[in-house]
């Protein structure tokens, strides 16, 4: 029997929202990096995973990945998914 599709919505505290499926795939949490960059300007890096555990490793290699990029400053963030038969 095949796994049933869904949609995966994460709501974050600013007010963004994003879906993501339709899909059979176990995951469980969303991220997001929002990074300023040295002249002002935004980068967006976002993902989903399994776990709330593999979705923390990512925040380990933030501190590094800043200095590399040369970030003024940044934001993490986790929510969890919430699964849904139909988007929105």
């Amino acid at each position: 029997m095949m796994a049933k599709k869904r949609y995966l919505t994460a709501m974050l505290p600013d007010g963004y929202v994003k879906t993501i499926g339709p899909t059979t795939a176990p995951f469980t949490h969303y991220w997001r990096i929002v990074a300023v960059l040295q002249n002002g300007k935004s980068e967006v890096f976002w993902g989903h995973v399994k776990s709330l555990v593999e979705a923390k490793k990512k925040r380990n290699a933030l501190g590094e990945a800043a200095m590399q990029r040369g970030w003024r400053r940044h934001t993490f963030e986790i929510v969890e998914l919430v699964a849904t038969d139909a988007p929105g």
